[in-house]
């Protein structure tokens, strides 16, 4: 049996220590887009360098406790804004896209961490924009649709504004996440040793 197992106790700290990271970035200045409601925020950056580097289920867990934090009044969301007035604004589709955005890019990373040359971060920009594309942008479009409300379609394309700067913030994401993983081995090692240990146990 391996004694490496991740401590609880750990665990929870990377948690809030993640959750407060999103916030922070929350609270960037955000940047309007002509002609489209919802700004440029540095939110997904965020969320995608926390499931990167503690992976899907603490990923996850940060970006609730960040949700939640905020429903109850804190001024964490973009542009200071809190409660759940949120999801009833034109950016609540991605708001809520976080949590599953995290899981999705985590699961998708364990695979890019895996590989210690310049595959590593490559395949982090991919779980990055896989994620974006299967998760932020389909909510985020919906939420849209709903809540300015708009047709579907232009939805789509106030949506397609976003791409360009997700492409950008997803591969500084990976650059981050692989520098960390580069000084703190031991944040992957960890799952891989933790599994390994299960299926001796």
């Amino acid at each position: 049996m391996s004694t490496n197992k991740t401590s609880p106790v750990m665990d929870l700290a990377l948690v809030a220590v993640f959750a407060a990271l999103i916030a922070a970035f929350s609270l960037a200045p955000a940047v309007p887009l002509p002609g489209n409601a919802v700004p440029i925020t540095l939110q997904t950056l965020a969320v995608a360098l926390t499931a990167m580097i503690i992976g899907p289920w603490r990923g996850a867990a940060a970006t609730l406790l960040y949700l939640v934090v905020g429903f109850a009044g804190l001024p964490v969301f973009a542009q200071g804004a809190s409660t759940i007035a949120v999801l009833a604004r034109p950016s609540a589709g991605y708001l809520i896209s976080f949590p599953i955005y995290a899981i999705v890019v985590g699961l998708l990373a364990r695979y890019a961490l895996r590989r210690t040359n310049w595959k590593r971060p490559a395949l982090l920009v991919v779980a990055g924009l896989v994620g974006s594309f299967l998760v932020v942008h389909p909510l985020g479009i919906l939420g849209m649709a709903r809540n300015i409300p708009i047709a579907l379609d232009r939805a789509l394309v106030a949506d397609i504004a976003f791409w360009p700067g997700d492409l950008v913030k997803t591969v500084v994401a990976a650059l981050i996440a692989t520098a960390v993983h580069k000084a703190f081995p031991a944040l992957a090692a960890r799952r891989r040793v933790s599994a390994t240990s299960t299926q001796a146990a």
